[in-house]
């Protein structure tokens, strides 16, 4: 073996040589070496790495190979936000975001976009510090995401060291990392071959790969990554232009989208779509749209962003992908409000991304429309993970024995008559509480969160306690004894106990909340909330009319109809006795009724957390003052009330010049109007 010296010598010039070969064949598709000589060289450098550990470097080929297995990943937190993007679904919504970004800049010509294809893949951070590879992280939630360093040095196509002289202090890039088309069938025939899990679509490949906590696993797969956007730099000037910075970052060694093209004007944008869009299938890899970005960051800063997009960027979403398959049965299920709905068994076909067996053939009115019988095939239409839907029949492939689709006149369930209300579509079970399937999701919604507010009442223990017909109604949960609750699985005599004490103190609520938890149709929190202000008591809710129903803001015909319809029918009149028997309650209101609701017409904002009581809490009691709680602070807010740690929001609300109370101001608030 060679001396120290030499071996210092010869490591550094095999780091440069490996390095460069490897640009030339991941980066730039253009091997200047056969396979069989770069293993031969990168051999040569395991070998005096081997000899010599001081000599390995962490930005070393070889660490590529992937080391120790991890026990978790840690925390990263981006050093500037990775923002997501908004949608565009047609050319219209394509125009749409071109006037908006023009009128924001009082721009008048052809303005500079940047267009690329959008990978299917998953967004990573990567930060180099002096040239040198030192983190990379999921994107997470934008703000934090997963430290995975180990597994993008696995990745050919990243740069362990930017092939720079002049590297900048600091550098966070973005970019996706993907796995090609031809990587993604090769690992799902090892897959199949060795009996294990076979992964859906690339994407989620991709996303499996970069969380292996065993880095080795992930050097197994043929990741590549393609570098999108900057996202800091010190130490050097930035250029100009979204453009010349990809190529700036191309030239220190990325993977930049060789299709990424710079158009004036928004209608080449769209022949851009379109020529990628027909070349789609043809692509190594899979994209679902196109992103356009203008081209000049100082239109980028004045445009800026809102919530977590960016105003200067969209993304122009490729249509809905179709496949053709077979209608082999229809199947009818019986939902929480009794709608009797059609679901379309298919032969399986993959789609969208996933494999498909099932589809919504909505109602009678769908299934008339589309002309479709068992048997027919039919093409099938999935757009992102919008529930699938079958969109046509190929009358032409009809066979003889496709049989006609015939609802049912009873209910699967319970075998009550099924009813078809004027003017409706949809087709009904008449059973109410007597029909297993309702009686379930009845009480579930009964007891959600925004309901009654049952803590520890899940989905399982419903089920339980309706299979075993311990209940049969939602006042049956209040007749619950410990007893039977100890006796059912996984419910020991704590968990019982504290069941019927959360049943105890779901006893005091609102009157918004109890109508809300009867699961009229079409009624939810906020109609809730509208109806308990104008009625005030339940009793003039019960004997309204529907025409005095309608004059309730947020409730117009149909809504009207289901209220009217629900207290007109004794078997639910005789449930909310029986409630209201076993002690359900609610504080009457002590606001002025000659006067105005104090916060009427006003738009709060919450911020961070709140310690007195939940943001849920407070915000249905600043809707109970007339307020509108909206989730982001604009020009038009009127108050932000600001919790523990409060962030973005505060700022832009002190930027904005707009009112900004604490949490106890809040309180002071409610006091004064009884509200606590």
């Amino acid at each position: 073996m060679i001396d120290a010296d030499e071996a210092t010598l010869e490591a550094a010039l095999l780091r440069k040589q490996l390095s460069q070969h490897n640009y030339l064949y991941y980066t730039q598709d253009n091997p200047s070496i056969p396979d069989v000589e770069y293993d031969r060289l990168l051999r040569r450098l395991q070998q005096i790495e081997r000899a010599y550990p001081e000599l390995q470097e962490i930005d070393s080929p070889t660490q590529r190979i992937g080391g120790e297995p991890l026990k978790e990943f840690k925390a990263v937190f981006h050093i500037a936000p990775m923002l997501s993007l908004d949608n565009a679904f047609d050319d219209e919504e394509l125009v749409d975001f071109h006037h908006r970004v023009t009128e924001r800049l009082k721009y008048q010509g052809k303005l500079s976009y940047v267009c690329e294809p959008k990978l299917d893949g998953v967004a990573v951070s990567l930060l180099y510090k002096n040239g040198i590879l030192v983190r990379g992280g999921t994107r997470g939630d934008g703000l934090v995401g997963e430290d995975i360093t180990d597994n993008v040095r696995t990745i050919h196509s990243v740069p362990l060291r930017l092939k720079t002289d002049t590297p900048p202090n600091l550098l966070e890039v973005r970019g996706e990392v993907y796995l090609p088309k031809i990587g993604f069938e090769k690992i799902n025939h090892e897959a199949r071959l060795n009996d294990e899990k076979i992964f859906v679509n690339p994407r989620n490949a991709a996303a499996g790969s970069l969380r292996q906590l065993d880095s080795k696993i992930t050097a197994s797969r043929p990741l590549e990554m393609s570098v999108y956007s900057l996202g800091k730099i010190e130490g050097q000037d930035c250029p100009a232009t979204h453009i010349k910075t990809l190529k700036m970052l191309e030239s220190w060694g990325f993977l930049v989208n060789p299709y990424t093209e710079v158009v004036e004007g928004i209608n080449l944008c769209a022949d851009y779509y379109l020529k990628i869009f027909e070349a789609r299938d043809s692509l190594p890899y899979e994209i679902d749209g196109i992103v356009f970005k203008v081209n000049a960051f100082s239109y980028q800063q004045r445009l800026g962003s809102i919530a977590k997009a960016p105003r200067w960027a969209i993304a122009r979403k490729f249509p809905a992908q179709e496949e053709i398959t077979c209608l082999e049965a229809v199947e009818f299920q019986v939902g929480r409000t009794g709608a009797i709905t059609p679901v379309a068994r298919l032969k399986p076909v993959f789609v969208g991304g996933v494999t498909v067996s099932n589809a919504s053939l909505h109602n009678q009115d769908e299934i008339r429309r589309l002309n479709i019988r068992i048997g027919d095939s039919v093409i099938v239409r999935r757009a992102g993970d919008v529930i699938p839907q079958i969109v046509k029949v190929i009358l032409e492939k009809r066979p003889i024995s496709a049989k006609e689709i015939i609802f049912p006149v009873r209910c699967p369930e319970c075998d009550s008559l099924a009813i078809q209300v004027d003017g409706e579509a949809t087709i009904r079970c008449s059973g109410g509480l007597v029909c297993s399937a309702q009686r379930k999701q009845a009480i579930k919604h009964f007891a959600s969160r925004k309901a009654m507010d049952v803590d520890g009442l899940g989905e399982k223990l419903v089920d339980q306690l309706v299979d075993q017909e311990l209940i049969s109604s939602v006042d049956d949960l209040y007749r619950l004894d410990i007893d039977q609750l100890s006796k059912l699985e996984r419910m020991g005599q704590k968990s019982a106990e504290n069941l019927l004490s959360a049943l105890e103190a779901s006893k005091i609520t609102t009157f918004p909340r109890f109508l809300y938890s009867l699961g009229i149709r079409e009624i939810g929190d906020a109609t809730s909330l509208s109806l308990a202000q104008h009625f005030k008591n339940l009793e003039a809710l019960q004997d309204s009319s529907l025409e005095g129903l309608m004059n309730v803001s947020d409730v117009g015909p149909v809504a009207a109809g289901f209220i009217h319809r629900f207290f007109s029918q004794m078997e639910n009149i005789e449930v909310v006795r029986k409630l209201l028997g076993i002690g359900i309650c609610w504080p009457k209101s002590t606001l002025d009724k000659k006067k105005p609701l104090p916060l009427f017409g006003q738009i709060w904002v919450l911020t961070g957390g709140m310690e007195a009581m939940g943001r849920p809490e407070a915000k249905e009691k600043l809707q109970i003052l007339g307020a509108k709680v909206a989730g982001s602070v604009s020009l038009n807010t009127d108050c932000v009330v600001v919790g523990a740690a409060a962030g973005s929001k505060l700022k832009k609300a002190n930027e904005l010049n707009i009112k900004v109370i604490d949490e106890s101001t809040l309180m002071q608030l409610f006091r004064q109007n009884n509200l606590l």
